[in-house]
Formats: structure tokens, C-alpha cells, sequence
């Protein structure tokens, strides 16, 4: 090891005249090194302004001692690229404390620092700073807290200490300097203040910040001063940094700040000598800008992905399966290379310099210092991540001149003729009302601009559509309810694959379509892949649908439930169009999402109203689902079928300040629950709630008691409460107390009875159910002769009749009857079938009619059959199969009903 500490020596002597001073000027640290002792140099260096006579030359000789280890270490190949730069940012951190400490103290002496703090940007906030390079920090105070002198306003006592704190870093003597300042990434620096008043400053950053900003800030850290007050301030901006909904234009400013950068340095861009390692094609650059733009994507959705460091940065990324494992791997490999070469430029005179010299005995020099013969070396090296990093970041720009739809109408016309578009006249029209401003969405130039960008693909994709007519229409009623299409089409842009899902939904799916309507940024939960995986378990998606950022509340909470669980059913929804997963492991899908909206929420409320009721000792709430979130196989117009009970006794009170008797405590709770499930907010509604399933219907209380409910089903109950009773499955509350109604429910359901009567009453109720809501045609798979509600009735009663097969899903209830040979085998295809049609046709057709003709080889795929008259014959086998045995039933059972 020893050796490559004394070449390290010998290369930084030979090539850097700079490390040379700093060699013979610190001689204690250099003999250090000499000893391959890197932490004891590390250590002396750290100790070497304890000779400065003041603050600013004890910072100028720390730096010097910081920097010679520094590079040393580096060259050495002890330290690796992580290692250096964390050293760097953080002794730029104490620098910075450092500076502004002597600062208080010559103005304040005897106060700490506050209301004063350091925000760092750029490499310096990501801990990734340079060998030799500038600090962009942004500058903020706290009027309240910051000392001032007497007759001294607080912005004057901000801006004397950021001077005197910059003038202590910046300065330069024969010791050299601690750090070039530059604080010109704050809001408007060519008229405000150098320090900003704090909430001055999050104003500004919640209402007029632009898109590169956002970027900016992804790196963004509290680096020095008052911590806190640092904190504060990112906290408060987060929401503008990281936006659940897409915001293209921090994307494209990063891009067009890419180009710029292009054409600007155009004599960097070519490699080879004078190459730019920084702003050239495929230089740091393009790999940092990689990074932050799918962090801008998918970063406001998916914490993980925050890291403002870019080697964590694509880790992240990759993780999450957003960019693929290999175009991580290059990027870092390439990263790496290219901040270790560019360290060696700035080695050589400490200049914060990134170009390749084009001298070739300096480029040659350049090469030395990295341990190659010659330039020609060190080109090639270089070369292959060069054009591997340009090649890659191409793909994530547009270039001008692309083809765009004609403006005249017959060309226009003959374009989306040979498109496929079988009537173009139609699409002639909406595009020609599109482009004319008279929509509301695109009535600004950026939004038409947007639109002309993707017009080509979209319409393409329209013309391929099962039903290219119902889409456009689709489409243009999507168009006419958002207030700007600006994200809308620039997401389409971005991800051209979106486009064709975009037109398969339109085409296919009108509830889908209403959603994307109301809430257009539904699409952007489609970009990333995982959309299409399954649905997490209930305690890992309530703890997504319930995370909140510092200072966010009950209120906020509402609408981020809405967001989220709009956004996991728009996505299972798109499932099923695409043909990516079963429709029965989307049901199951839809109520795991509504069971973790039912945990967030209700846990959520449960808080929020014992702040002002306290607790009833004894006392927790449950929530008893039926129907079909009972089952566990929910459609995408299901509503919730619930039953809001409590533990404990009835008599008892509440210990809060406003103390409330058990029975009206969980009743107000229990319709506090129910509003914050149903009740719509700015984010729109979120579910259906039923409670007429509770003991006594609609006139009995929203809440009871364990022994309350057990009391009615075993002595009050109708019939049809016992048959609802068969799916009911608890979704909220303490496990023991879950358990302990399991066991009421399974009394209820063992009891003794007269099975007859009950058999006469279901067949009496299912005759009622045809009479009073008649279905809506044969397609009607939940109503009509043979259809689901048959198929419940007849799988409930042989249940009662055999006392057997309790479970709350029915597929597995028929199993377990069929298994025992109560019930045919034959039942369990033909419910699953039925329950996949279902399922499908709530989105397809949601009217229970039989779907548009372009659907229904989508619908005859979902359901696992080969084209739409074989799902016909299977489908009519099921009912028949269902009738028949329903049918025994009810003519053995009917005439004395």
C-alpha cells in the first residue's frame, strides 16, 4: 500500500505545481502521507488552522491541509469518488459554520448563531462537491429570532453577516482561499437581497419559482447556520420540489437547459482534446440530468426516489425499476470515470476547471496524474462512457423538425385518411376546434404547442382503436374538462407507450374514461411499471394510503386518500383493458384498496376525535364488512357494504374533555368514519357506503354493541340478515376483537334453525329481488336468471342446509360444498366465469347491456375465452348450469313460500 501513497506523491509533485506548494507548505501532513498514514494526515489536516492568527486564515490553511490529503488519498486510490467528495462537502459544511460563527461574534459577541441559516445547492447539497469548485448556497433568516444591533432592521443585520461570512470564505492571500461563493441561484439575485427573509422565501418558491429551480432544489440541503430554520424552509417548499401530479415544465426547463448547454459550449461537445467533461455530449452533465428527470417523473409519487446524489440517485432508480439495471450500471460506471478525471484537471492548478486541455503536453500531464502514459490514453479510456452517456440522454430529447399534422384541411384530411381513420371528416373536426383556442384547455400557445407535439402519435394510435369513433369522442370530452392540457400532453410526449393505453381505455372502458375526465392526472400512476404488478397487502397499502408530510393534517389527509385510491383503481381498471392480469385477482385487488382506505381512514379518525372525546375504557371500534368487500372481490362500481359495531359496555363514558356515553361516542365516530369514506372532497369522491345491513336496517343505530348485535341475529334477525351474515368478514379494529366477532358471527351461523323455513324465505326474497329489480338483459351477469344472485342464494341456502362451507369468499365456499359433495363441480367454472364477466363489465359496459361490438373481443380475452361467441356459449352453459340447480330449489320450495 505504501508504494501507491509514494507514487500518489510522486505523480501530484511532477504534474500539479499547486499540490507541490501544498507539499513543502504542510509538511507534517505530506510527511504523513509518505507513511501511507491517510487518517493521521486526514487528522493534521483537519488540526492545520489551529497556526491561523484568525478565522479566515485558520479556514485558508485547513483548506490547503483538506485539499493536499484530499488528492493525495485520491490518487493513492484509498479514498474512492464517494468518499472524496463527502470529505470535501462536509469540511465545506464546517467552513461554512465556521465563518458564520466569526461573523456573529465580531457583531454579536457572546450570541450563538440563529435565525441564520446556509441552504446548499448543487453538488455542495448532495455532498458530491468538486475537488475545486464553487458553493451555490441560497441564504435565509428569520426575522423573529435573528440578533440585530440597536436602530438595526433585521434584512440589514442579515445581509452585513452573509458579506462579512462570504468575504471570510472568498478572500485570498498568500495562503491561498477557502471557497469562490457564488449566490446567484437565489430567487431574482439581480434585485433582492443577498439573505432572504424566510417565509419571504417560501412565497417565492410556492407561487414563481421556475421549472429549473424545481430541478435545482432536488439537491437542496441544510448545510450550515440554524438547522432547524434550514429545515423549516425545505419542509415547507417540498411540495413544490416533489408534486404527486407531473409537472413538465421542470422537465423540459432541465432539457432546454441541456440544449443551451449544447449549443452554447458547442466547442466542448466534440470529443477529444478541449473536451468538456461537465457540459459536453455525454458529459456529467447528461448523467445527473438522466437522473433528475425521472426523479422529477416519479419522485413526487415514491419517496425512495428523493436522493439528491446521483450515484444514489440511479440506485433508487433502478431499484424501483424505472430505469433499467444495465443503463444504471453504465451511467455510474460513466460517472464515476468522468468526476475522477475531471478531479485530476482540477488538481494540476486548482482551478475549477472541466475541459480536457487541448494542448497535448497538458493533456498528456493530465493523463500522468492518472497513472497513463499519455493523453492518447487517457482519450481512450474516456471515449466508450463518452458515447455511451450522449447516446442515452439523445433519448430523452425531442429534436426540432418532426413531422407534424397538416394545418389545411385537405391535407389534414388525407393525413388522417392514411392513418386508418376509416371517416376522417370527425377527427378534421375536433382537431380543427382543437387548435383554434376555443377549448378552454388549449387556449394558451404552450398548450396548443403541446398538442401539435403529440397530435401525430395520438392519432395514429386513435386510428388503430377498436373503436377509433368512441375514443375521439372519448377524448375530446377528456380535453374539454381539464383547465390546462399542457401536462396532460407533454406526459403523452414524454411516454409515446401511454398513448396507445390512452386509446384502448378510451375506446373501451367509459368508467375509466370518466375518471381520466375528472382527474386527468390519473395517467401519470401509469408511467411507471408497477402499476401493472398486484396490489400490495392491506397494512403495507394503508400505510402508503396514509403517509403525510410534517405539518400536513386530518383535512389533507382526506384528499390524499382520494388521490391514492383513485389512483390504485384507475391502474387496476387499465389492467384489466390491457389484459395483464386476471379479472378475479383485480377484484381481489379493488378490496385490498378499499380495506387499506378503510385502515387509513378510520385509524386516521379515530385520532382526530379522541382529541376532543378521550377513549371509552373497554371500548374499540370494528367495522363488519358484507357483500362483496366481504368476499374480498369487489368490482370497480362496487360500493361497501359495512356494519359499525363496538366492544365494551354500552353504559360506559368517554375520558376526554368533551366526554360522550359508549353508545352515542361510536355512533358519532361511526358516521364520522362514514363521511370520510363517502363524503367527496376537492380530489373527488372516494366510496359508496351502505349500512342498511346493521341491526334493525335503516332505523336502528349506525353503531351497537358486541352484545347488542349478537343479542338481534340470534333472536331478532330475519332471515335475510343470516344470508347477508354468510360474507361477512371484519376489515378494522383491534385483532382480538376481530376474532371474538368471528366467533358471534360463527354462533349465528351454527345455531339451530328450521332449515325449511329458511330455504321457503331465501326462495320468497330471490323471487321479490326478480320482481322489484328486474335485470337488464341476459348480460345482466349479477341479475339475470342464472347469474351471480342465483348463484349466491343457492351456494348461502345449501351452506344454512348442510352447516357447513362458512367462508366469506364464495369461490372458496363453493369449494368447499362441491369438495363435499353438496353442490356440482361444474358450479366453481361457472362462477368464476360469471365473476370475471362481471367484473369486465363494469367497465366495459357498465349499464349491464351487452357490450359495443369493437369490446368484446376484450372482454371474451378477459375472460379466458377465445373470441366473443365462445365466451357467448360458455357464458349461457354457466347460467344454464347455475339455473338449473337454483331451480330445484326454488320449485321444491316456492309454491309454500
Amino acid at each position: 500500500m505504501s508504494c501507491e501513497w509514494r507514487n500518489a506523491l510522486e505523480r501530484a509533485e511532477n504534474g500539479s505545481s499547486f499540490l507541490a506548494r501544498l507539499m513543502a507548505l504542510h509538511e507534517p501532513v505530506t510527511q504523513a502521507l509518505r507513511s501511507a498514514d491517510g487518517e493521521s494526515a486526514w487528522a493534521l489536516a483537519r488540526a492545520a488552522g489551529q497556526a491561523g492568527a484568525n478565522a479566515g486564515q485558520a479556514l485558508r490553511l485547513q483548506r490547503g491541509a483538506v485539499a493536499l490529503v484530499t488528492a493525495i488519498a485520491d490518487l493513492a486510490g484509498a479514498w474512492d469518488l464517494d468518499l472524496v467528495t463527502r470529505r470535501l462537502s462536509d469540511f465545506a459544511d464546517e467552513a461554512l459554520d465556521t465563518a458564520l460563527a466569526a461573523a456573529f461574534a465580531e457583531r454579536y459577541p457572546g450570541e450563538e448563531p440563529r435565525g441564520f441559516a446556509v441552504i446548499a445547492l448543487g453538488k455542495h447539497g448532495s455532498r458530491e462537491l468538486n475537488y475545486s469548485s464553487d458553493i451555490d448556497p441560497i441564504l435565509i433568516y428569520d426575522p423573529r429570532t435573528l440578533p440585530v444591533r440597536e436602530r438595526e432592521e433585521p434584512a440589514e443585520a442579515a445581509v452585513r453577516l452573509a458579506r462579512r461570512m462570504t468575504e471570510l470564505l472568498t478572500t485570498r492571500d498568500g495562503d491561498g482561499y477557502v471557497f469562490r461563493v457564488d449566490l446567484r441561484l437565489r430567487p431574482s439575485p439581480e434585485v433582492t437581497p443577498i439573505a432572504l427573509p424566510v417565509e419571504a422565501a417560501i412565497s417565492y418558491y410556492e407561487t414563481m419559482a421556475l421549472g429549473w429551480e424545481q430541478a435545482a432544489f432536488i439537491r437542496a440541503r441544510a448545510a450550515a447556520g440554524d438547522r432547524p430554520l434550514g429545515e423549516y424552509f425545505l419542509q415547507q417548499i417540498r411540495p413544490f420540489i416533489w408534486r404527486r401530479s407531473l409537472d413538465f415544465g421542470a422537465i423540459d426547463a432541465i432539457l432546454d437547459i441541456s440544449r443551451r448547454i449544447r449549443d452554447h459550449y458547442a466547442q466542448g461537445q466534440a470529443f477529444g482534446p478541449g473536451y468538456d467533461l461537465k457540459r459536453g455530449r455525454g458529459g456529467i452533465r447528461e448523467v445527473e440530468f438522466f437522473a433528475q428527470v425521472h426523479q422529477l417523473i416519479h419522485g413526487g409519487r415514491n419517496p425512495h426516489l428523493r436522493a439528491g446524489a446521483t450515484r444514489e440517485a440511479l440506485a433508487a432508480l433502478s431499484d424501483a425499476g424505472i430505469i433499467e439495471a444495465d443503463v444504471a450500471h453504465h451511467l455510474d460506471d460513466a460517472y464515476v470515470m468522468l468526476r475522477t478525471v475531471e478531479h485530476r484537471l482540477q488538481m494540476v492548478d486548482d482551478l475549477q476547471t472541466h475541459e480536457l486541455p487541448a494542448n497535448p503536453g497538458s493533456i498528456d500531464n493530465v493523463a500522468r496524474l492518472q497513472g497513463l502514459p499519455d493523453g492518447a490514453a487517457l482519450l481512450d479510456l474516456l471515449r466508450p462512457h463518452v458515447e455511451w452517456v450522449g447516446a442515452n440522454y439523445d433519448r430523452l430529447t425531442r429534436e426540432d423538425g418532426e413531422d407534424r399534422l397538416p394545418h389545411d384541411g385537405e391535407g389534414l384530411r388525407a393525413a388522417l385518411s392514411a392513418m386508418g381513420f376509416a371517416e376522417a371528416d370527425p377527427p378534421v373536426a375536433r382537431i380543427t376546434r382543437w387548435r383554434d383556442g376555443s377549448v378552454r384547455a388549449l387556449r394558451s400557445a404552450p398548450a396548443r404547442e403541446a398538442l401539435e407535439e403529440v397530435l401525430p402519435g395520438l392519432m395514429a394510435a386513435l386510428a388503430k382503436a377498436p373503436d377509433s369513433a368512441t375514443a375521439l369522442n372519448r377524448l375530446d370530452d377528456l380535453i374539454g374538462r381539464l383547465p390546462s392540457a399542457i401536462n396532460f400532453f407533454k406526459l403523452l410526449a414524454a411516454r409515446p407507450a401511454l398513448t396507445q393505453t390512452l386509446a384502448e381505455i378510451l375506446s373501451h372502458a367509459p368508467a375509466l374514461a370518466d375518471a381520466l375526465g375528472a382527474r386527468a392526472e390519473l395517467l401519470d400512476g401509469l408511467i411507471d411499471a408497477t402499476a401493472f404488478d398486484p396490489v400490495p397487502q392491506v397494512d403495507v397499502l394503508a400505510r402508503q394510503f396514509a403517509a403525510l408530510d410534517s405539518g400536513e393534517d386530518y383535512q389533507v389527509l382526506l384528499d390524499r386518500v382520494r388521490q391514492r385510491v383513485g389512483d390504485k383503481r384507475f391502474a387496476l381498471g387499465a389492467q384489466i383493458v390491457r389484459g395483464t392480469a386476471d379479472p378475479l385477482e383485480v377484484a381481489a385487488g379493488y378490496s385490498r384498496v378499499a380495506e387499506a382506505a378503510i385502515e387509513a381512514l378510520a385509524s386516521a379518525t379515530i385520532t382526530e376525535f379522541e382529541e376532543a372525546h378521550g377513549k371509552v375504557p373497554g371500548g374499540e371500534l370494528v367495522i363488519l364488512a358484507l357483500g362483496r368487500l366481504g368476499g374480498g372481490a369487489l368490482t370497480h362500481a362496487s360500493d361497501l357494504d359495512l356494519i359499525y359495531l363496538f366492544t365494551g359496555d354500552f353504559a360506559a363514558e368517554s375520558d376526554g374533555r368533551k366526554s360522550l356515553g359508549a353508545t352515542q361516542y361510536f355512533n358519532r365516530l361511526a358516521q364520522r368514519i362514514g363521511n370520510a369514506l363517502s363524503v367527496p372532497t376537492a380530489s373527488g369522491p372516494l366510496y359508496e357506503v351502505d349500512t342498511r345491513l346493521r341491526p334493525s336496517g335503516a332505523q336502528g343505530l349506525l353503531a351497537v354493541s358486541f352484545d347488542s348485535f349478537a343479542r338481534y341475529q340470534k333472536e331478532e334477525a330475519w332471515a335475510w340478515e343470516h344470508l347477508a351474515l354468510t360474507r361477512a368478514r371484519p376489515v378494522f379494529g383491534p385483532e382480538e376483537a376481530r376474532r371474538k366477532l368471528e366467533g358471534i358471527i360463527a354462533d349465528v351461523l351454527h345455531m339451530p334453525r328450521d332449515i325449511d323455513r329458511l330455504t321457503r324465505e331465501a326462495v320468497k326474497m330471490r323471487g321479490d329481488i326478480a320482481k322489484h329489480k328486474p335485470p337488464a338483459g341476459p348480460l345482466d351477469a349479477k341479475l339475470a336468471e342464472g347469474g351471480l344472485v342465483d348463484l349466491e342464494f343457492l351456494t348461502h341456502v345449501t351452506q344454512f342446509r348442510h352447516d357447513m362451507g362458512f367462508v366469506p369468499q364464495l369461490g372458496k365456499a363453493l369449494q368447499l360444498l362441491a369438495d363435499a359433495g353438496h353442490l356440482p363441480a361444474d358450479l366453481l367454472p361457472a362462477h368464476d366465469l360469471i365473476t370475471r364477466f362481471l367484473i369486465v363489465s363494469r367497465l366495459v359496459s357498465p349499464k349491464s347491456t351487452e357490450p359495443p361490438a369493437a369490446s368484446q373481443a376484450l372482454v371474451a380475452r378477459a375472460c379466458g375465452e377465445e373470441d366473443w361467441q365462445a365466451l357467448l356459449a360458455s357464458y349461457d352453459a354457466a347460467r344454464q348450469s347455475i339455473a338449473a340447480r337454483w331451480g330445484d330449489i326454488a320449485t321444491a320450495y316456492g309454491d309454500e313460500a
